[in-house]
């Protein structure tokens, strides 16, 4: 029965480990107090058993004894030798090492303090798995007050404000007012608009500033409106900024960050009393703003991160950078004297796009298809003084994956399945209802620019078919509406914008296996092959994903004909990786034709180029990086040189960089009477038409 105690002790703590600092798998929540209250019952009967004899020490001496005899009326003295043994209890040294071992391994111990410490071990970690546990409900973060900043374009701006009234007040009346930052001092603060927060939707609400500047830094604080005064609040201490895009019409290039990352849960790995920290997030904040800024790399036509041989096609860029995350310094760079670079700073990180998994809502509890359920974990993210940090400096846009409604979700099209409703109210409220305005009022993807970069951000979830029972020829993951809107982007924005980022949820990559093979587009090969074959045609497509806790870069082969496709996964924020297990596999069976050259160099002289066509991976792993929870892509968008467009990547993995890749896109000759066109309303077109004038030669 000892044994059997230490058995399930040992296995209790390996459950314990796995459940708080490994993967948070649901049913471990179920088993670990089911071992531990075996553990007490093995314990308790094999405590007769720790009742050993204790160790003695024998000592054997000899005693000489005098006996008086009398003999015939005479005393005689008899001597004898007596052997005598003396039992002595002994108590063994003290052994550190055994000491160690009997309390981490659960070894049994005749020593009472050695079980009272294993049996404080084993309490100490249940408390801890129920703290984990239980302050997702318990920590409902009612009362959190914030505010963020959503959508920018170049003249508007969306503002989340969340701002619970004191004592029992049925609404709360907050005007936003603001001004430019740089005029501070002078200029007075602007009346913005008026948002009127009630208990119906938990006291949060997205309003609108517009008429603003391109490239202008603004600053907003709240005011309380009453029939007398009008009085500014206290939160935000000080006033928070925020910087309009740029004109996408004009064409001056792009010089700009991005934070691309997804799925994130408070206090995980687990730390005890640590319930509403997002180490990935401080980690985040700390690389956009350290305390002391580090000076970037000068820029230059040359690629910091490829070879002087690289080629400078958008699609050798990717394929020939190797698997090194080390840069590759030039032989002229060496040549120049360190004090003779040039150092510029950084260009400075615009917004981030945070790719789903914003909230586990069934990890690692469900706690039941209600929207207070749902809204909790939304309000108790935004309480995080880790998230707060990174939140009330930089914009952030969302789209959500399955965990913002429970795992695997398949929607259907039906926007009343539940448990959609729900968790599609929350989602709306603390972050869709701050993102680009869709196409199609009450749909959850949309599309935006910065400057001449162009973005489309997937739904993945709501309107993907469930490929178990239909009929595989019509399976979808977007819809047709969907599917429509990303096909009318990717033609507006063909000549339009010279980069063009994709953002799914899921991977859009097949290398992946396990429940990747149902849950990503692996699952709807003939829409993603229809989407990979516009994708082609269309340069400088990247796309965006997170979702399976690694990181990964995807490179998609054209062949002879189109473009080639990147693809850049990146996840967790803050979450668990699987340590150990891959499921990623290096290269497709699937290959494509492609022509290439090998230039014959003769004796003479004289040079003799061959072609011919060889087969090669339609999708090909160019990097991939398992380990890490903390694990976001920085972007860096630089179109300042039309014939030498880039984005710079760098992965960041637990705080460091890990891998850097440099991929140069094709010269894009942008279009600007399309890109006026997509902006004049079709209605004053056609009053155009109507009088006379040909809109379609200046559009």
């Amino acid at each position: 029965m000892a044994t059997a105690s230490s058995a399930i002790s040992t296995l209790y703590r390996i459950a314990v480990y796995l459940f708080l600092e490994a993967v948070p798998k649901g049913e471990l929540k179920y088993i670990i107090p089911a071992l531990y209250f075996l553990y007490l019952a093995t314990s308790y009967c094999s405590t007769p058993l720790f009742n050993q004899p204790p160790v003695v020490k024998e000592e054997a001496s000899i005693v000489q004894e005098e006996k008086k005899l009398e003999k015939n009326g005479h005393v005689v003295t008899d001597v004898a030798v007596v052997q005598a043994t003396t039992v002595t209890p002994v108590r063994e040294p003290f052994n550190w090492r055994s000491a160690l071992s009997t309390v981490i391994f659960s070894v049994p111990s005749p020593v009472p303090a050695f079980r009272l410490a294993n049996l404080a071990i084993n309490t100490l970690l249940l408390l801890a798995v129920v703290e984990f546990v239980a302050v997702p409900f318990f920590d409902d973060a009612s009362g959190v007050v914030y505010t963020r900043v959503g959508a920018l374009s170049p003249d508007a701006a969306k503002i989340v404000v969340r701002y619970p009234p004191a004592g029992n007040a049925t609404e709360n009346i907050v005007r936003i007012s603001y001004r430019q930052a740089k005029s501070s001092t002078t200029s007075s603060w602007r009346e913005g608009p008026v948002v009127n927060l009630t208990a119906e939707t938990d006291w949060v609400q997205t309003a609108r500033l517009t008429g603003l500047w391109p490239t202008t830094t603004y600053e907003y604080r709240f005011e309380h409106v009453n029939d007398t005064n009008v009085t500014v609040l206290p939160y935000p201490a000080e006033p928070i900024r925020f910087r309009t895009f740029p004109d996408s019409r004009l064409q001056s290039g792009s010089l700009f960050r991005f934070i691309a990352s997804s799925c994130m849960t408070p206090n995980f790995p687990y730390v005890p009393l640590q319930a509403r920290s997002i180490k990935g997030l401080d980690l985040l904040s700390d690389y956009l703003w350290p305390s002391k800024p580090e000076i970037a790399a000068p820029s230059s036509n040359q690629p910091s991160g490829l070879s002087e041989n690289s080629s400078t096609t958008f699609e050798a860029a990717a394929s020939a950078h190797n698997a090194s995350s080390e840069n590759v310094t030039s032989p002229a760079a060496e040549a120049i004297p360190a004090v003779a670079a040039v150092e510029v700073p950084a260009p400075p990180t615009e917004f981030m796009i945070f790719m789903g998994d914003f909230i586990y809502a069934d990890v690692p509890v469900y706690f039941g298809d209600d929207k207070e359920a749902y809204r909790r974990l939304y309000r108790r993210n935004y309480n995080s003084p880790s998230f707060r940090k990174v939140y009330e400096r930089l914009p952030i846009f969302h789209t959500y994956d399955d965990h913002e409604i429970i795992n695997n979700y398949v929607g259907q099209g039906n926007s009343s399945q539940e448990p959609f409703p729900n968790a599609a109210d929350a989602f709306s409220l603390y972050n869709a209802d701050a993102n680009y305005d869709p196409s199609t009022e009450g749909e959850y993807y949309y599309d935006f620019r910065y400057g001449d970069a162009a973005f489309f951000v997937m739904d993945t979830r709501r309107h993907r078919s469930d490929i178990t029972t239909e009929d595989p020829l019509t399976h979808t993951m977007l819809g047709d509406k969907q599917l429509a809107a990303l096909h009318n982007w990717l033609g507006k924005v063909n000549n339009t914008a010279v980069f063009k980022f994709v953002v799914t949820s899921v991977p859009f990559t097949s290398l992946w296996t396990h429940d990747a093979l149902t849950d990503s587009w692996a699952g709807f090969p003939v829409e993603k092959d229809a989407l990979l074959r516009a994708f082609h045609s269309v340069p400088n497509v990247i796309l965006l994903s997170g979702d399976r806790h690694e990181f990964a870069a995807i490179e998609y082969e054209s062949g002879d004909h189109g473009h080639n496709v990147l693809e850049v996964s990146t996840s967790p924020m803050s979450m668990f990786y699987v340590p150990f297990i891959r499921t990623l596999r290096p290269r497709s069976e699937q290959v494509v034709n492609k022509t290439v050259e090998e230039v014959l160099v003769a004796e003479d002289g004289t040079k003799e180029v061959l072609q011919y066509v060889v087969e090669v991976p339609k999708e090909k792993v160019i990097r991939y990086i398992g380990e890490g929870n903390y694990k976001w892509s920085s972007l860096e968008v630089d179109t300042r040189d039309s014939q030498h467009p880039v984005v710079r990547l760098e992965v960041v993995i637990d705080g460091k960089p890990a891998y850097n890749l440099e991929v140069v896109g094709k010269p894009v000759k942008l279009q600007l009477s399309t890109a006026l066109g997509a902006l004049v309303p079709q209605s004053f077109k056609g009053m155009l038409d109507k009088i006379g004038f040909r809109p379609s030669k200046w559009f």
